[in-house]
């Protein structure tokens, strides 16, 4: 059986969890919680590794975490074998505490780490008595749910030094509006977030893939991993997109690139530079007339909250799209 895909690199993003062994409780009482959580900032500090968002449930965590150091296993392993050892001691046990290696997903940020920390965030009520409970229920037992970096992105008077708040929070516009973000996705209900995971490893889209591919995968992984092998897609010129997406919303290519301009016209040539190109959302900026990253995220943002309720600017994005995918074709 071939070995998992290992994909390290400075800056990476992942979303990682733990399953206690047997589906066993990893947290017996607060003051597990309370280790677990010293233990965590203590190895985010001495692994330089940025913690976005966690989640503490009875027999499993999640985190979503950056590594500016491409040393997720070292980080992990530190973390995990010192809480085990809290653990072990603490209730007079031994052996192992989790169901075998942690699991890590290589996250797209610039696309899913909004979308993610909501997922991260909304755990608590996916299971036991509140799975089923009505939106209130739910929602009031969230804002008063201690162990989670929820309560720090809706209140500066909850955050903590070792979460960094500000990468999500700029994607969505602030504290309030992320509020509403998580209170509408509880509401209104979310697409499985994991459907779109490719390869089985990575949470992004074809162009991320295609990057991940050229630049971090080892040759050592090359030559094991089949995987890798699957791990092949087209990559357009940025003048491909913006001339066949001007074409096929009936605009010019300078009324998509200028700084001014139709903002759901630019929403969709954003989307589709990142998709299409393997560019960063940076680059993309600069496309789009100089604006900053912050803003092209914005942009796709509001793209996608858009799309999720007008079928009219559904099917503009798909002609589009439709364009692009003819010219892979011929």
């Amino acid at each position: 059986m071939a070995r998992p895909l290992r994909i390290q690199y400075p800056g990476a993003v992942y979303h990682v969890t733990c399953r206690g062994n047997e589906r066993r409780k990893i947290f017996l009482d607060d003051d597990d919680r309370r280790r677990f959580l010293a233990v965590l900032a203590e190895s985010l500090t001495i692994y330089q590794v940025v913690l976005y968002g966690y989640v503490m449930m009875s027999n499993h965590f999640h985190m979503i975490v950056q590594t500016v150091r491409a040393n997720l296993s070292e980080f992990m392993r530190r973390f995990n074998i010192c809480y085990t050892g809290w653990f072990n001691y603490h209730h007079s046990v031994c052996g192992h505490l989790y169901q075998g290696r942690y699991k890590a997903l290589l996250v797209d940020a610039d696309t899913y780490l909004l979308e993610l920390s909501r997922y991260v965030h909304l755990n608590p009520v996916r299971v036991g008595k509140f799975r089923r409970a009505d939106y209130h229920t739910q929602w009031q037992y969230l804002r008063g749910y201690p162990w989670s970096s929820l309560l720090g992105y809706m209140s500066e008077k909850w955050a903590v030094d070792f979460v960094n708040y500000d990468m999500v929070l700029t994607m969505v516009g602030g504290r309030r509006a992320y509020q509403r973000f998580v209170a509408e996705g509880l509401r209104e209900g979310m697409p499985d977030l994991f459907d779109k995971v490719q390869y089985q490893t990575i949470l992004g889209d074809a162009a991320f893939v295609a990057r991940v591919k050229d630049e971090h995968i080892e040759e050592g992984s090359r030559r094991e991993q089949p995987v890798y092998r699957e791990m092949v897609t087209p990559v357009l010129a940025p003048e491909v997109v913006l001339t066949y997406t001007a074409k096929a919303l009936g605009m010019r290519p300078r009324d998509l690139s200028g700084r001014m301009g139709n903002g759901i016209a630019r929403g969709i040539v954003a989307e589709l530079l990142y998709r299409y190109c393997g560019i960063t959302q940076q680059e993309i900026g600069q496309l789009l007339g100089g604006i900053e990253y912050t803003a092209v995220s914005m942009l796709r943002f509001r793209l996608k909250t858009r799309m999720n309720n007008d079928a009219r600017l559904r099917k503009r994005y798909a002609k589009a799209e439709r364009a692009l995918q003819r010219y892979c074709e011929e």
